[in-house]
């Protein structure tokens, strides 16, 4: 339920509210616009009463939100959220633009595609340190040394860094260097980690599952935000469909959807939905143009040599024309760089 207090509502109505909701057995989430605050009651709703709440001073009304998802819903937000990461702000008319390798191999090639992808305009860096693979014996990462090398490409290039999590049990040591924790596809449904990566205060990516509809992924967008953190990021990065001439197809009609159901940012990840670089650039375009808010792709200087995923891969070259095309899309949208 949302609990919308009258306009003028100071700190001791609010502290009023909370506490009666949580009386309740519910969780009291505040939102504080310009000129009313509103209050989420999140839980179980059949424990409380509208009037229980209506008829506490302050109180001017209380409305059930529909949408299975309470946090993540324009019911309990409606203007468009903006997460901040280092000094990169994305949504709300600024935009990420996240590129790096998919996996961190060493540390020359990663400070070398640090230092390319700031050159043509990124403002954030990804890069796996621990990688979850198909195969048990594919490059599974270089865990803590692959972060420390991360780190250093920070402090180098002043580029904020974005990094997986997959296991809940590194939540704690990816969060001491990661300026953005990224959850995978693979784990969009992995509770128990949504659940740790909510309590670690930091900024969080969200990718789609391949076979997940929109009210799944903002369903586990809700287990992160119900931990109180309110700073999550959306990435589609493709379905799973019957085409197979690339990796998964991108639905853009995913993003949009999730941008009017969501106040949430949401970027696009071209590189895993083509699974080629040659149409990474159309795909990064048309997602921008559906609303995206930003993009996350994959960058390798030699990706023949690359480790993982080096077929998706965009060459130095073709990321400095995706680059200038951007800002030309982006310009258009009415959005800035973050």
């Amino acid at each position: 339920m949302l609990v919308i207090l009258e306009a003028g509502a100071d700190d001791s109505v609010v502290a009023q509210v909370v506490e009666r909701i949580e009386q309740l057995g519910l969780k009291a989430h505040v939102s504080r616009g310009e000129f009313r605050t509103i209050i989420g009651a999140i839980g179980e709703e059949k424990a409380a009463f509208p009037e229980q709440l209506l008829s506490l001073q302050g109180v001017e009304n209380v409305v059930p939100i529909m949408k299975p998802y309470k946090l993540a819903s324009r019911e309990f937000h409606h203007a468009d959220s903006q997460v901040a990461v280092g000094g990169v702000k994305i949504g709300a008319g600024r935009a990420a633009l996240i590129a790096g390798p998919c996996a961190v191999e060493d540390r020359a090639s990663c400070l070398a595609i640090a230092e390319c992808v700031k050159k043509q305009g990124a403002n954030l860096l990804r890069g796996g340190a621990f990688k979850p693979r198909t195969s048990p014996y594919s490059f599974q990462g270089l865990g803590r040394q692959g972060l420390e090398i991360l780190a250093e490409c920070r402090e180098r290039f002043g580029l904020p860094i974005v990094t997986e999590v997959t296991d809940p049990r590194n939540v704690e040591l990816v969060s001491e260097y990661a300026d953005m924790l990224q959850v995978g596809a693979r784990n969009m449904q992995n509770f128990v980690l949504l659940a740790e990566v909510g309590k670690a205060g930091k900024p969080v990516l969200l990718k789609r599952g391949p076979s997940s509809t929109v009210t799944e992924w903002l369903m586990s967008a809700e287990y992160i935000l119900s931990e109180g953190n309110r700073q999550v990021v959306l990435c589609e990065r493709g379905s799973r469909g019957f085409e197979t001439e690339v990796r998964f197809s991108l639905d853009v009609s995913a993003i949009a959807l999730a941008k009017h159901d969501s106040h949430l940012p949401v970027i696009v990840d071209p590189s895993h939905a083509a699974g080629r670089r040659e149409v990474v650039i159309p795909l990064a375009l048309a997602g921008l143009a559906a609303g995206a808010d930003g993009l996350i792709v994959e960058v390798h200087l030699c990706p023949e040599q690359a480790q993982c995923d080096g077929p998706q891969a965009l060459t130095e070259a073709m990321f400095a024309e995706l680059m200038g095309q951007v800002k030309r899309v982006l310009a258009i949208m009415g959005k800035a760089s973050g």
